[in-house]
């Protein structure tokens, strides 16, 4: 061997050994059914049996999002049938996904139809960019932008006057109690300074992106199904923790279009000290649980 081959040698190594260290994301697995720690091979084999798995995040949260891709890198090794779907892009432009998709239309035009969020660099192009190469359905699953802020500024009255072509954006069936555990979370959090009266509208907001959300996982699950008869699809959903954790909000939504489906809750927490997790607080918030440093 000569000398420039064992220093071209030598430099790959240390380039691999590099990318590796950058790629690394800290993390513990939490397996919530057992009670004990686990390890993110496992929890994604796991993930692999279902039919519907939610992936809640914090959406500022770096490694949290490097997890992410790997969750979708795992399922890949183990079957091919996945469906990606998402918060971040809404129903009016899944036709435009789809474009994307199918390269009928470029990126540019693409991100500039969309109305993709501010991070989508960094965040979820890694996402949809691992879907695409795998060929699997990427979907839109929220509502529109306006129409959540109609709901959070008039109510869910609103809704009554849309036009057809509009009701084809938010759920065509919906329920929005006010007196249930989900309510009472997102009332918490809202804070005491809200009004009743507002507070109902910000709910019935929240409430319509979860049901929009959740119309959207059944339809997709259930035309990938009937697609493929005798087979179950995998359908990964990807959202803000609060539409899912405890088995709430999107989740419980889903489950009510979908009784016999297998769902799995992944609950992503940053920003712990991974040597001295305290997993009280968080293990009822899904199947498996995530922590990262942030």
């Amino acid at each position: 061997m000569t000398r420039t081959h064992l220093l071209g040698l030598m430099f790959a190594v240390t380039a691999a050994v590099g990318l590796s260290a950058q790629s690394y994301v800290p993390h513990r697995v939490f397996d919530t059914a057992r009670g004990q720690f686990s390890d993110f091979e496992t929890m994604v084999a796991a993930l692999a049996k279902a039919d519907v798995v939610f992936v809640g995040e914090q959406h500022d949260d770096p490694n949290t999002h490097r997890l992410e891709r790997a969750i979708l890198e795992g399922l890949a090794r183990r079957r091919g049938d996945v469906i990606l779907s998402l918060e971040m892009f809404e129903r009016d432009v899944q036709a435009r996904l789809d474009q994307f998709r199918s390269g009928q239309l470029g990126e540019s035009e693409f991100l500039a139809a969309s109305r993709p969020w501010p991070r989508y660099a960094t965040d979820y192009k890694p996402l949809v960019d691992f879907a695409l190469a795998q060929q699997w359905p990427v979907i839109a699953a929220n509502i529109p932008r306006p129409f959540a802020s109609e709901i959070s500024k008039a109510g869910l009255d609103v809704l009554s006057s849309k036009s057809a072509s509009d009701k084809a954006w938010f759920a065509a069936d919906w329920q929005c109690p006010t007196d249930d555990d989900y309510y009472r979370r997102f009332k918490e959090v809202m804070g005491s300074h809200t009004g009743a009266a507002e507070m109902d509208r910000y709910y019935g907001s929240q409430c319509l992106k979860d049901e929009t959300m959740a119309e959207s996982i059944a339809i997709g699950w259930s035309a990938a199904a009937a697609a493929k008869p005798g087979t179950r699809p995998l359908l990964v959903h990807y959202n803000g923790a609060f539409h899912s954790d405890y088995g709430l909000g999107t989740a419980s939504r889903v489950r009510r279009r979908l009784p016999a489906a297998h769902t799995v809750v992944v609950s992503m927490v940053p920003g712990v000290n991974l040597d001295a997790v305290a997993t009280g607080e968080h293990q009822q918030k899904g199947d498996f649980i995530v922590f990262t440093v942030k």
